[in-house]
């Protein structure tokens, strides 16, 4: 998941911060605002499907470092 790359925004101190990489983002925050994965191009190989099918639970995984 730590290589993951898109826009990823969290609130923090009321304040919206932008990232661009899941390794970057802090181990907590207030709320998590937005998580869209830059997706490769296509067609897309079963490696690619294998891990973009994982998109869900890294979401949820990043939602459990909210602190609200």
């Amino acid at each position: 998941m730590d290589e993951l790359e898109g826009e990823f925004i969290i609130k923090e101190n009321g304040e919206l911060i932008t990232y661009t990489r899941v390794r970057d983002l802090p181990d907590d925050f207030d709320h998590l605002i937005k998580f869209k994965v830059n997706e490769p191009p296509g067609p897309h190989t079963e490696e690619q499907h294998n891990e973009m099918s994982k998109y869900a639970d890294y979401l949820q995984q990043l939602m459990t470092r909210e602190r609200k």
